[in-house]
């Protein structure tokens, strides 16, 4: 069978302000020392697996030229630029809704673009056997993370471990859990029967439009009717007519909190989501004093800091526990565990009328 992926590509980083902008969003940076953006590495390590002319990139229609830049041998309409934020499941649906357009029937990779993948063969692996696991019946997976410590800051999947497949390493999904307090996330991690929720999916384009069929009707009929104008000259406005009415809703809550046959595999193949820039020294080499430096930076009795520099010489002195980011219109000086708030600048550039630093 057909194997496509699609990337979401649309959210704005905010939590990586001043770099990650509403123009220049976190996905479109490289943020490794490698020079790779972070959806060019999404696209990169797919390759063993899916050709450049079955990834479409679903994306917010401010980043379309962005992405035209970073892949041109994609196809054009490979791009699908969604004319609002709608969230994941009408992105999702879109993308299912073209593809099932092209090829009646399809497996569909669904992957953020701004996660990094230290192992990218174990990666490999994991998605095809998610593959066979979705080529059996309406069946619907997910890759779980093996969580390693209580992390608060993402949402779990509750799976049990008999199935009916008689596929090792492949579980049932009991339910999907909201991001927990410290405490529940302690019992989740000893209990042994929870992952970290990675919003990675793999599924039959007949499996994942059936469930939007039955649990999003409203959406569904929307859908339809875009399929219907793809590859005709109403396309654009028929898109941007109909997803305009679609409601925001994840894909969690839309279809996987509600569907049968919901089946997950754990992963283990060095996951990060790049979620806040505590993710900078997970990612990259520190020095033997803990620090991450990059740029024009001197750094005298400084310890356990990130420090981002631009064009101009930072000077870091007797500070530890920092994260510092010059760029050329704005500096961040923060607490690391303080990173959460970052999002509150965002908030009061916006009360302020300072959409320039947005």
């Amino acid at each position: 069978m057909k194997i496509t992926a699609v990337i979401m590509a649309g959210g704005r980083g905010e939590r990586f302000w001043p770099k990650s902008r509403v123009n220049y969003p976190k996905q479109f940076l490289s943020l490794t020392k490698d020079g790779e953006t972070m959806i060019q590495k999404t696209v990169q390590r797919l390759l063993p697996m899916v050709e450049i002319t079955d990834m479409y990139v679903v994306t917010n229609v401010n980043y379309t030229s962005l992405v035209q830049e970073q892949f041109p041998d994609l196809p054009a309409e490979n791009i699908l630029s969604e004319p609002c934020v709608r969230n994941t499941a009408p992105c999702i649906g879109l993308a299912a809704s073209v593809i099932r357009k092209k090829y009646g029937e399809a497996i569909m990779l669904v992957l953020p673009s701004d996660h990094l993948i230290r192992y990218e063969e174990m990666y490999i692996d994991t998605l095809r056997q998610a593959v066979a696991v979705a080529e059996k019946g309406e069946n619907l997976v997910t890759i779980g993370i093996t969580p390693t410590y209580p992390e608060t800051g993402y949402g779990y999947i509750n799976f049990a471990r008999d199935t009916d497949l008689g596929m090792p390493g492949v579980y049932s999904v009991e339910r999907f859990v909201e991001k927990p307090d410290h405490d529940t996330a302690q019992r989740y991690l000893e209990s042994h029967h929870y992952l970290w929720n990675s919003g990675m999916f793999v599924w039959k384009v007949s499996s994942i439009m059936a469930n939007i069929q039955a649990l999003m009707p409203d959406i569904y009929d929307g859908l339809v009717r875009i399929e219907e104008a793809v590859g005709t000259p109403d396309y654009d406005s028929v898109l941007w007519t109909e997803y305009q009415e679609f409601r925001s809703e994840s894909i969690d809550f839309g279809v996987m909190e509600h569907a049968e046959c919901i089946y997950t595999l754990p992963g283990s193949f060095g996951w990060d989501d790049v979620g806040n820039w505590l993710a900078i020294e997970r990612i990259n080499p520190t020095n033997e004093y803990g620090n991450y430096i990059e740029g024009d930076v001197i750094t005298i009795g400084t310890e356990r800091s990130t420090i981002c520099g631009g064009k101009r010489l930072i000077a870091a002195v007797g500070v530890e526990n920092l994260i510092v980011v010059d760029t050329n219109d704005a500096v961040l000086i923060c607490d690391k565990d303080s990173t959460h708030d970052v999002k509150r600048v965002i908030e009061n550039l916006k009360i302020c009328n300072r959409s320039q630093l947005i």
